[in-house]
């Protein structure tokens, strides 16, 4: 290809880039998300026919439960296109789920979004769970728009949901539109920039917009909120600055690309309105994601590290001519092949290329590419920087890993995934589900990152995992319903954890002679609590919640074992010391040992470094550990007293309680071991008005009264 076809090429790709919108729609569970995602398809012509949530018709909750139950389960993606003053436009949008049991689905969208849009409730404001998702979006750095959604809602208060967004999250939001009315009175939106009103035809599905002058009445206060909105822009943008204390006009679109740069530089959030099931604003919020969301070229660069030099950083721009660089966020298993979702952020991809795993050093043929649309797949033979696809051909890869240029390779950062905080036993029913169940867990463990599997030598049981009695619903109906797997299961546990409350030392000697070659390891160590912040300070690796770290001078215990303590003591922190529960927040640090010129091998050194393990953490006063969550009540104030002498009676404690009209909203801590059939005892003290939201918060010490009933019964 000549200089000028490449240099055309090229031309073309970043265009094509610039006019590309990767962004995710993310909320607290009952939002709308799902309802906004529909008429976003709808609007974008992508669909013709309008799904609905209610009606289990919803084009991107197409899993059977989230049918039935009218909540999304996984996140699901899909290309959509959208013209905006003429110009042609490329959105790749992922609806999330919001129960928090599914926030691994939310965290792996976030971690490959270049922007999101958060949808609250016009009743309800900020909720528990919208507080989760926006810390899930600043951890990754997305730029976000805000859309107050139900302004049709018996009840919705637009002033009310706007203020909770600073108040709660602390967010520099600003509103570019304000409601005509709110409740059974919410007729449309008036835009602040242009100054006009805008009505959405329920007859045609909102898909005729009318604009209009403001009504007279509403006059006042759109004048009032578009001097906030002009003067909050103008704190975004130097120029603004200067007109705004001038007094000097301001033109529509001066405000636009000051709300822009604010937005991408994560300093502001405009804040628009509507109702998704009423068809009214959405349109609006599509020209406002094109408006003031970022396009693959103004996120900053990808960064990773060297395969071989885990210091030195490499940086990938998002361009078509870079090495090839792409991040798998999601494994669906597949009759015709797993399809694993990848995020290109730089080069070229085509099909039937061969691309590196650089986390495990597997090569990978890339036979098929898809461009997704929920359930539907749209074969391409090539993808560049910016595409979100499925790929299909790839065995050896899973969520959070890195696929790169053979000859070029790079690390992107990794995902971090929570532990699980509930688990169950589950036992194939027949000899013929025994192998069956094996391999439909190995494929839901490759599915879901946040569920763990493992099998309990002593009970001969199946033990699964997951973040709550929901998650692990879900992926029983899995088991039995599209696995065809015949199970029995337990009850659901609350999933222990076991640490060490100080720092000991201790010998670890494995010897045996029995005629021949014997085996001879020996390891001294200290045990010490650690937290992943000292790790990543420390430079250790942190993996399973501990870090191990060498400090054996003079060869007394020659470098090739020194791996194999590492992995005696990992084993055995896995397994726990305590009652059989894996161990968290330890450092392992190995100070002296000896070894035998004939007898010592890494098996041995292996033994030595389970006993030294074992031995030093006795010492050091072992503790169970409990998941305790933070719950978010919403209760009328009738029901006030119940309800938190309820949480107190739990072993709960509470943290606050605020006034929302005749409604009080009660944040509590308390540990999941007390919480489980929380929802019908709460509907019973409330006769069934009061609502809660839980997620999993932090892992704390169990009362000795308590852990000693728990390990009386875990060995009974």
């Amino acid at each position: 290809m000549t200089t000028a076809a490449t240099n055309a090429q090229e031309g073309k790709q970043t265009i094509i880039l610039q006019k590309t919108r990767n962004f995710g729609i993310c909320a607290h569970i009952d939002a709308g998300k799902t309802t906004v995602t529909e008429r976003v398809l709808y609007y974008t012509g992508k669909t013709y026919k309008m799904g609905e949530v209610h009606d289990g018709t919803a084009t991107m909750d197409f899993l059977q439960e989230e049918q039935e139950r009218g909540i999304t389960i996984q996140s699901a993606a899909t290309t959509c296109p959208w013209t905006r003053n003429g110009v042609d436009y490329i959105l790749n949008l992922i609806d999330t789920p919001g129960h928090v049991d599914f926030t691994i689905e939310v965290e792996r969208s976030m971690r490959v979004l270049d922007g999101a849009v958060a949808v609250f409730d016009g009743k309800e404001g900020v909720e528990a769970q919208s507080e989760t998702v926006w810390r899930q979006a600043t951890r990754y750095d997305v730029p976000r728009l805000c859309f107050i959604n139900k302004m049709d809602k018996l009840g919705a208060d637009f002033t009310f949901s706007f203020n909770s967004i600073g108040e709660r999250l602390g967010a520099n939001a600003i509103a570019v539109q304000i409601p005509i009315g709110s409740g059974n009175e919410f007729e449309g939106i008036i835009d602040l920039i242009g100054m006009k009103a805008y009505y959405f035809s329920a007859e045609e599905l909102g898909a005729k917009v009318e604009e209009r002058p403001i009504p007279d009445n509403l006059k006042e206060e759109a004048d009032k909120w578009r001097h906030e909105m002009i003067e909050k822009a103008a704190e975004l943008d130097e120029t603004l600055t200067e007109k705004f204390i001038l007094d000097e006009p301001i033109a529509d679109e001066e405000i636009r690309l000051a709300l822009r740069k604010g937005t991408l530089a994560l300093t502001a959030c405009p804040v628009l309105c509507g109702s998704a099931l009423k068809y009214i604003g959405v349109q609006r919020l599509i020209d406002a994601v094109i408006d003031y969301l970022p396009n693959p070229t103004e996120v900053p660069d990808v960064q990773g590290t060297d395969l071989r030099d885990k210091t030195k950083k490499i940086t990938r721009p998002h361009t078509a001519e870079a090495p090839f660089s792409g991040l798998v966020f999601k494994v669906v298993s597949d009759s015709h092949g797993d399809l694993t979702y990848t995020r290109v952020y730089s080069g070229t991809l085509a099909k039937g290329s061969r691309v590196l795993n650089s986390n495990n050093g597997k090569r990978e043929i890339v036979s098929r590419i898809y461009e997704m649309h929920a359930k539907e797949r749209i074969p391409r033979d090539e993808v560049f920087a910016g595409s979100i696809v499925a790929l299909i051909g790839l065995k050896n890869s899973i969520t959070g890993e890195t696929l790169c240029d053979i000859d070029e390779p790079i690390v992107l950062e990794r995902m971090d995934f929570p532990e699980p905080v509930i688990s169950m036993s589950i036992e194939p029913a027949t000899q013929a589900d025994k192998e069956k169940l094996g391999n439909a867990l190995v494929t839901i463990r490759r599915e879901d990152p946040s569920f763990r599997s493992h099998y309990d030598e002593e009970t001969g049981q199946t033990i699964i995992a997951g973040m709550g009695e929901l998650h692990l619903e879900i992926i029983k109906h899995k088991l039995i319903r599209d696995m065809k797997v015949g199970v029995n299961v337990g009850k659901p546990r609350v999933a222990y954890k076991e640490t060490i409350a100080g720092k000991a030392e201790a010998r670890g000697l494995h010897k045996k002679q029995t005629g021949g070659r014997g085996q001879f390891g020996d390891c001294t160590i200290t045990v010490e609590p650690y937290t992943k912040e000292q790790a990543e300070e420390a430079e250790l690796d942190f993996t399973d919640s501990m870090a191990f770290e060498n400090k054996i001078v003079g060869g007394s215990i020659p470098k090739e074992y020194i791996p194999s303590v590492e992995h005696g003591c990992r084993q055995s922190a896995r397994s726990g010391v305590l009652a059989g529960y894996p161990m968290l927040g330890i450092k392992v640090t190995l100070i002296d040992g000896s070894y035998h010129d004939v007898d010592s091998s890494q098996i041995a050194f292996e033994q030595a470094g389970v006993l030294a393990f074992k031995e030093a953490t006795r010492k050091a006063k072992l503790q169970l550990l409990e998941p305790v969550m933070k719950v978010t009540i919403t209760t009328p104030d009738d029901y006030l007293g119940s309800v938190t002498g309820d949480i107190n009676r739990r072993r709960g404690i509470i943290l606050g309680t605020e006034e929302r009209g005749t409604t009080r909203i009660i944040t509590a801590e308390a540990p999941l071991g007390e919480m489980f059939g929380y929802s019908t005892s709460l509907r019973g003290m409330s006769q069934g008005r009061a609502s809660y939201a839980m997620e999993p918060l932090a892992y704390r010490p169990v009362p000795d009264s308590l852990a000693k009933a728990i390990l009386e019964g875990t060995q009974a």
